[in-house]
């Protein structure tokens, strides 16, 4: 394991200096200075889509078709790792501007659900590991900042459970000051350190338990792909060799597919994203790979109903993650009420009939809360308020 990572940062640091690696590329020239960088948008909405469709399907392979929350991970450190290089003040500054695009959106979900699932009887809340516990002001502290990943109803637990994406992403956000600096200087052990403490978790040498055992594994399983982000925002990773790229991804993938075969979930099998070393190293793997590639899609401008959409869904990226479930879960309850449905998708006789119906009621809903909700996200970016963005 260190092997790998130390190779991979080795191949970094050469590949920078290496007069005959080609022409130094800077990521951030690759893009013009007006209008969005359209692979990364891409990148963003697959993202959601595959989120959206393991959700609805559970289908164990999508997240090996496509990584997402490594993926996510990546662009957001990215994105970090630009606002604290050209911010001429303060992380102060930074921090507050980072946390104020974050915590409107949560805050909506929490004023929302969580008076719903006490009007739906909850009397007891649910941590993330399933120990239920009492709810009182304090279960209630997380939805104001997610420092841990809120409490939820046991009803209620699937509409929330994707908050653990942003208390993770919280302290990552948090950590990004140290951890920038600390990675310009020692990539090969920055990169280790994460995935050292998650292949020590996996082996008992550390216990990990409870809200904030939850926090240190999660933030560790994805900080590699964090880091990536930075490497992606300095413009290393495009000056790497092809061949060092793909040796180096495809190995990292391949070891963590190897690990979630030999050490599969005890409830879902050799399901990657359910395993955190699996999923650590899968998505450094996969993570650097795209990141190098950074495919031309200049064409989608051929193609303005398309372009609109992934514009569209990267404004609105925060709020279609957070309701993603409650559109699922409200799905399903439209499903039990309407019996020909119900009916119809139980009988199995038109499978891929029944599963494009299911995802397309679900994205029906969820745009239908994206157009009630997706403003406060304008609110949050400072931004002119719209219904359609």
């Amino acid at each position: 394991m260190t092997a790998t990572t130390a190779s991979c940062s080795d191949a970094l640091l050469a590949t920078t200096s290496d007069p005959s690696a080609g022409p130094v590329v800077d990521s951030r020239a690759q893009t013009p200075t007006r209008g969005r960088d359209r692979y990364i948008d891409s990148l963003r909405v697959l993202a959601l889509a595959r989120v959206l469709l393991y959700h609805l399907f559970g289908w164990v392979w999508l997240p090996i078709l496509f990584p997402s929350m490594g993926i996510m991970f990546a662009l957001a450190g990215s994105l970090v790792a630009a606002s604290l290089d050209h911010e001429t003040r303060h992380y102060g500054y930074v921090l507050r501007k980072r946390l104020w695009r974050l915590l409107p959106p949560v805050w909506a979900v929490g004023l929302i659900l969580v008076p719903i699932m006490v009007a739906l009887g909850w009397s007891n809340g649910i941590t993330p590991d399933g120990v239920s516990e009492t709810l009182d002001w304090g279960a209630f502290a997380w939805w104001i900042v997610p420092f841990a990943a809120p409490a939820a109803s046991a009803l209620g637990q699937e509409w929330v459970f994707p908050l653990w994406y942003l208390t993770a992403y919280l302290w990552l956000v948090l950590l990004s000051p140290a951890l920038l600096w600390l990675f310009r200087r020692w990539p090969r052990r920055m990169l280790a350190l994460p995935l050292i403490v998650v292949v020590m978790a996996a082996g008992g040498i550390i216990e990990l338990d409870g809200r904030s055992g939850d926090v240190i594994l999660n933030v560790t399983t994805y900080a590699g792909c964090w880091m990536l982000g930075f490497a992606h925002h300095d413009g290393v990773l495009r000056r790497m060799r092809r061949w060092v790229v793909l040796t180096l991804g495809l190995g990292a993938a391949s070891f963590g597919l190897w690990w979630a075969w030999a050490n599969p979930s005890a409830d879902t099998g050799a399901n990657v994203s359910d395993i955190p070393v699996a999923s650590a190293f899968y998505g450094l793997g996969v993570v650097l790979i795209l990141l190098h590639l950074y495919l031309d899609m200049s064409w989608l401008h051929r193609f303005p109903l398309l372009d609109r959409v992934i514009s569209a869904m990267n404004r609105r990226a925060m709020t279609i993650y957070l309701w993603g479930n409650v559109a699922i879960a409200a799905t399903w309850a439209l499903v039990e009420r309407w019996q020909p449905l119900a009916a119809y998708l139980d009988s199995g006789d038109h499978p891929v009939a029944s599963g494009c119906l299911l995802f397309t009621l679900t994205s029906v809903l969820l745009g239908v809360m994206v157009l009630a909700l997706g403003w406060v996200e304008d609110v949050a970016a400072r931004r002119r308020v719209r219904l359609l963005p």
